[in-house]
């Protein structure tokens, strides 16, 4: 009697469906086309500006405040709607009321609508003799043509990819974890920040980072309401539109080149936090 060889490991697991081999053909080529030749072509255009052009694009104070703009107001309104994207998800899976498919609705609407109409949409509002600015300018408060104002759009553009990411998530926890553990003595607040947001924490962070890349990149509904003024509310996709219009080819690719970069160190951030999350908990996995 043979004794089995022990299990070796492979490159393809079995399968019901056949086609490995041309799926995974088309998808590397179709990822080809799509990502790897545009960003090989913004390298090979970066690297030839040359380290010492390189670097005085990279520092000059202009880049460094749109680079600043744009990340930072990205940031900020992720952590909004990370907070309340897990509140209006919570309110769509747990609780039923009129309007709710409305409401449910209106979540995608930023993905329907186009990003310049949504822009002047906000700038309309928050003008000051807008219809929410209006209220709001005589408490001294200014949304339109401010950093404020890019990050109520990046809010609205942002919402969804949270919302969307962590209630498919939430709605697969059952209600008995939340009555069992106020059978055990914990209050709400305890249920929400030991019991429920631990196995949320992948799609939150999932959702954060989805909309954090959205926002660093986001441009249609930015313009309407940010200003545009250098070294105030002047974003760094815009500066690469004006170094374009400029014929300053090797300068918005540098930009562009110095975007890619730390957008791909923050989203490489954020999955290993979210990894390390899965692997801790265990949901969402």
């Amino acid at each position: 009697m043979k004794a089995h060889s022990p299990t070796r490991w492979r490159f393809k697991r079995p399968s019901v469906i056949p086609g490995f081999g041309m799926a995974l053909g088309l998808t590397l080529t179709w990822l080809t086309l799509l990502i790897l030749i545009p960003l090989s072509g913004l390298a090979v255009r970066s690297s030839a500006l040359g380290w010492e052009k390189f670097w005085s694009i990279a520092f000059d104070q202009r880049t460094l405040n749109a680079l600043r703009i744009s990340f930072g107001s990205a940031f900020i309104a992720a952590i909004v709607n990370a907070v309340f994207g897990i509140v209006l998800a919570w309110v769509l899976v747990r609780y039923r009321f009129p309007g709710k498919r409305i409401i449910d609705a209106m979540v995608d609407l930023p993905f329907a609508l186009p990003t310049a109409v949504a822009g002047i949409a906000l700038a309309t509002l928050y003008a000051p003799n807008g219809w929410i600015g209006q209220f709001l300018t005589p408490l001294g408060i200014k949304i339109a043509f401010t950093p404020a104002g890019i990050v109520v759009a990046l809010i609205f553009v942002g919402l969804p990819f949270v919302v969307r990411t962590v209630q498919p998530v939430m709605e697969e926890i059952d209600k008995e974890v939340e009555e069992a553990a106020a059978t055990l003595g914990a209050n709400r607040f305890q249920t929400i920040f030991r019991v429920l947001l631990p196995g949320l924490a992948p799609a939150v962070l999932t959702g954060f980072a989805l909309a954090f890349a959205r926002g660093v990149g986001e441009y249609g509904s930015v313009i309407f309401i940010a200003g545009n003024l250098p070294f105030k509310s002047e974003i760094a996709p815009l500066l690469i539109i004006i170094k374009l219009e400029e014929y300053n080819y090797a300068a918005a690719t540098g930009i562009a080149a110095i975007m890619l970069v730390l957008s791909f160190a923050l989203l490489l951030v954020i999955n290993l936090i979210q990894s390390w999350s899965r692997r801790r908990y265990g949901y969402g996995a």
